[in-house]
């Protein structure tokens, strides 16, 4: 490879039955650590035990907003 980073496959943006949350969070990257959060959550139904996920999609969140250029 010439330097090219391997990345997960992510579904296609222009789904028009995906809602606008699912799209938001497909554009940060992150959005098999929200699907990790939900599926915990859904299989407790207890957020508590689901904080290896929490955590793994807040610092995912942070690295994207942390690269986002600021608004002016």
């Amino acid at each position: 490879m010439s330097g090219a980073r391997a990345t997960k496959p992510q579904p296609a943006l222009d789904n028009e039955d995906e809602d606008e949350w699912d799209r938001r969070i497909r554009r940060t990257g992150c959005f098999a650590e929200n699907e990790a959060v939900l599926i915990c959550h859904a299989d407790s139904n207890d957020w508590r035990k689901c904080l290896r996920e929490l955590d793994a999609f807040k610092k995912c969140m942070q690295a994207h907003n942390n690269a986002q250029p600021n608004p002016k």
